[in-house]
């Protein structure tokens, strides 16, 4: 199970609806927040968030009308993960706060488990 702030899902809202309105939908496809964890970055794995429709065997998460996608592999790196959206003058954007990275880089940008 992962956790989205209010902030995060609020932010995440107005984003998808632009995506949605600037690329136009299926409406016989659901469309969420996709969050997976790849390959790559200089500690070993980095995060990927993207809009996109679901797919078949995504768990689904939900809050404040915000559904957020994750394939079976991400699951397992990103269980008990938070997603938070932060917005100031020394830190803004999407930030993850994970329990299972035993390291992180210098950026932040990648992690290692």
């Amino acid at each position: 199970m992962i956790t989205i702030t209010d902030a995060a899902a609020k932010k995440a809202l107005v984003l998808l609806g632009k995506a949605i309105e600037e690329e136009g939908s299926d409406s016989d496809k659901e469309y969420g927040l996709r969050m997976q964890v790849v390959g790559g970055g200089c500690s070993g794995f980095q995060y990927n968030l993207g809009f996109e429709a679901h797919r078949n065997g995504d768990k689904v998460f939900e809050h404040h009308g915000l559904k957020v996608f994750i394939d079976p592999r991400s699951t397992l790196y990103l269980a008990g993960s938070t997603l938070d959206y932060k917005d100031g003058l020394m830190e803004s954007g999407f930030k993850i706060t994970n329990p299972n990275a035993t390291s992180t880089c210098g950026c932040g940008e990648s992690f290692n488990v």
